[in-house]
């Protein structure tokens, strides 16, 4: 727990603000319809430039913060997945890959996704 006042809640704080700008807002143009193919081409280089960063900071970390379980997590891990639907492939990132897989497996995680009719 990222306990007010403590450098753990700083990073946490920093990983969230990093997930909303970078990554949430780098998916964005994708999702819209109108948005020129180019555009989109360019986004997708972008993202993928950011995606390959947060890949790098999970070296040897089984989550963002270590090796516990965060919120912010649970962010990268619902903005990550939308790349299947946009064209934007994760596979080529080991690290990033294990934390989706790694995330995936956890009960909660399963409970969620079946309560959305995302799996059955």
């Amino acid at each position: 727990m990222a306990v007010w006042g403590t450098m753990e809640r700083y990073l946490l704080i920093e990983w969230l603000n990093f997930i909303t700008s970078e990554l949430h807002k780098g998916f964005s143009p994708l999702f819209n319809p109108a948005m020129p193919e180019e555009a989109k081409a360019l986004a997708r280089t972008k993202l993928g430039e950011k995606l390959a960063w947060v890949d790098q900071q999970l070296e040897g970390h089984d989550y963002l913060m270590g090796a516990q379980f965060t919120v912010a997590d649970a962010y990268p891990y619902t903005v990550s997945g939308w790349g299947k639907y946009v064209g934007v492939d994760i596979a080529p990132l080991k690290n990033l890959s294990a934390f989706m897989a790694r995330v995936a497996a956890r009960p909660a995680v399963q409970e969620a996704l079946k309560a959305e009719g995302l799996i059955k």
